[in-house]
């Protein structure tokens, strides 16, 4: 049997003050990114002397110039085959309720967009992302556990338990 190594990562949800949307990025100024062209949270990976939650705090801060003060871990995901060379990924999966300053409107990987959390489904984004967002959003308090390989840019199928 082999060993499993994804690479760790955060996802982060930033709210609006009445938490009706939400900031994403738009990935549209590198075009060799695998994600170019998507809407996406914000976040990424884990350095090795961090927790997670001092992880996605960090990225937050880098990418929209912010500082959380509310962090709610919404769930986790096993990616297995995602990204440009089919990567295993496991991912931590955050909304972030409160925050301080004020965001950026861009940065190094896109435009930074409030959007409605009810009209997420309509952007061009991860197919496999509308699988999970709406457990991100919802009112049920338990974490969501899933598991959801790709190839390609497809997810394969998708399986969840929430505790």
């Amino acid at each position: 049997m082999n060993t499993y190594t994804p690479i760790l990562a955060t996802l982060g949800f930033v709210m609006s003050a009445d938490q009706s949307s939400t900031l994403l990025v738009h990935r549209n100024r590198r075009t060799m990114d695998v994600h170019y062209g998507k809407f996406n949270g914000l976040g990424g990976k884990v350095l090795a002397e961090e927790s997670i939650y001092e992880c996605i705090c960090r990225e937050i801060n880098e990418e929209a110039g912010i500082t959380c003060e509310q962090v709610v871990l919404r769930g986790t995901i096993n990616w297995q085959g995602f990204g440009g060379d089919g990567e295993d990924w496991f991912g931590f999966i955050f909304r972030i309720d409160g925050y301080r300053g004020t965001p950026f409107t861009k940065n190094d990987d896109g435009e930074l967009i409030w959007h409605p959390v009810t009209q997420l489904h309509t952007l061009p984004m991860w197919e496999g992302d509308k699988q999970f967002l709406p457990m991100v959003f919802d009112a049920d308090p338990r974490v969501f556990h899933g598991v959801m390989p790709y190839r390609g840019e497809q997810p394969l199928s998708w399986r969840c338990a929430r505790l």
